[in-house]
């Protein structure tokens, strides 16, 4: 359905010519985005020459996903109001701003947070697809150069006034904050075990609307809001690495932003070079390796002298993944040389950060396969892909079965079929036992891989073998 404007809307009309995309191919893109959303639609060139033309502007969702579908044409953020469409059903632009006052950044962390992953608005049944947008690697430029500038605030001492809710507001200790690190460390295990939309895993964004919210909004010192901010950006990178994981990238873009700018408040440059490896490796699974190098070296610069060896090696490591994406192989394999000789450096007496706990030789083993996967050089992916299978562990199922694929992969290029197939089988028995889109999406990629071998009866039986696997929704 659809309500009329007063005259046509020479604003969207201006933006479609500026864009290059036709009626016909707007209605394409805005009808596929909405399927990815599990929305059925139905949209036409008709359609779109009635919202030029006359003014007419559709309801629910759609005025966001044809903001979001130009936006991926231009390859930038579109607000409504720059399509003429800002009278549409209000959905701001939640979470991705990057406040320079920290005041504003609590507000815009928190509004996130009424948000959760299936797409409720808290108390309201908004759908978080009708938030504007699609994954757009630009929106990441202003908080890095903001968190480059200025790493931490000069104070986040905080005294809440009564106008900020009712009752007495809640004064904030170190044994508040305590609980928050432990649902983040609880989290981290569910989201390794059992993937990002495990039932689990989900209950991240609920503690955050419960629990980090009215925290943030309360009292507390300097000291001890520091401590606040570092938890709290702590459990927001891991429900975007969740929303990551399963395939919602808009989500998981917003949760990015607000935890880099709680990492500043923390003053915990470190947490803020994690986050922006975060960032990196999501921009640079999106395909865009470049703006994933420039995000790696951001965190790298901010934490020289700072950060563990462990640390450094890791943020090396994520570097050499967007080289290897953006097809330099030189510069990938001098970051996976510098990434091993951190790794060499770090020792167990060394005070990691409790977030890094995954990280070793079997993760640096696995992630310079996938960059040698990308250089297309199986010989390599095999060396590093036997390394990182070498000790298998129920603690990280999912990278074990990701790595199953990786494996599965080289041994295809390699023209060794059978094997291939083997660990394509072992990958798919991973796969089910989990929830992850991510790791679906390399199943995909296996087997689209194997199409010219569709006949083979090992290949056959491995389609058939995924084939629950593929018709579970994401």
């Amino acid at each position: 359905m659809s309500r009329e404007q007063r005259g046509p809307n020479e604003k969207l009309g201006a933006v479609l010519a500026l864009a290059g995309i036709s009626n016909a191919g707007l209605a394409r893109r805005v009808n596929d985005l909405g399927a990815q959303r599990g929305l059925t639609l139905r949209y036409d060139k008709t359609s779109v020459a009635r919202w030029v033309s006359k003014g007419m502007v559709p309801q629910g969702a759609a005025p966001h996903l044809i903001a979001a579908a130009i936006g991926q044409k231009l390859g930038r953020p579109v607000p409504l109001h720059e399509i003429g469409l800002a009278d549409a059903d209000p959905a701001p632009e939640v979470g991705l701003a990057f406040p320079r006052d920290v005041g504003q950044a609590v507000r815009s962390a928190t509004e996130l947070y009424r948000l959760d992953l299936a797409g409720r608005r808290a108390g309201s049944g908004g759908i978080w697809q009708s938030l504007a947008g699609s994954f757009a690697v630009s929106a990441y430029a202003t908080p890095a150069s903001r968190w480059l500038i200025t790493p931490a605030d000069s104070s986040v001492a905080r005294e809440a006034g009564s106008a900020e809710g009712s009752g007495s507001p809640l004064k904030v200790g170190h044994s508040d904050v305590q609980k928050l690190r432990e649902a983040a460390e609880d989290a981290r295990r569910w989201d390794s075990k059992y993937g990002g939309g495990d039932w689990r895993s989900s209950m991240v964004p609920e503690c955050l609307r419960v629990e980090a919210a009215p925290l943030l909004l309360g009292s507390y010192s300097d000291e001890v809001g520091r401590a606040l901010f570092g938890a709290s950006a702590e459990l927001t990178r891991l429900a975007g690495w969740m929303a990551f994981d399963t395939g919602q990238q808009e989500a998981a873009q917003r949760y990015y932003i607000q935890a880099l700018r709680l990492a500043r408040a923390a003053a915990d440059v470190p947490l803020g070079g994690y986050v922006l490896a975060t960032m990196s490796l999501q921009a640079t699974y999106r395909g865009f390796g470049d703006e994933g190098v420039d995000l790696a070296q951001a965190a790298l610069e901010r934490n020289r002298g700072l950060a563990t060896a462990r640390t450094m090696s890791f943020f090396r490591l994520v570097e050499a993944r967007a080289h290897a994406r953006a097809g330099d192989a030189v510069a990938a394999g001098a970051a996976l040389k510098a990434a091993e000789g951190w790794l060499e450096r770090a020792r167990d007496g060394d005070n990691d950060p409790s977030w890094l706990g995954f990280y070793g030789y079997d993760r640096f083993a696995a992630d310079a396969a996938e960059c040698y996967r990308d250089l297309k050089a199986p010989r390599q992916v095999r060396r590093f892909t036997e390394q990182a299978l070498s000790r298998p562990t129920e603690e990280f199922v999912r990278s074990h079965g990701l790595r199953l694929v990786v494996s599965a992969v080289a041994e295809l290029e390699s023209g060794n079929l059978d094997a291939a197939c083997e660990q394509g089988v072992r990958a798919v028995e991973v796969a089910g036992r989990i929830s992850s889109a991510r790791t679906t999406e390399y199943v995909k990629d296996l087997l689209h891989r194997l199409e010219p071998y569709g006949d083979e009866p090992r290949v056959i039986e491995l389609r058939e073998r995924a084939r629950p696997l593929l018709m579970t929704p994401a």
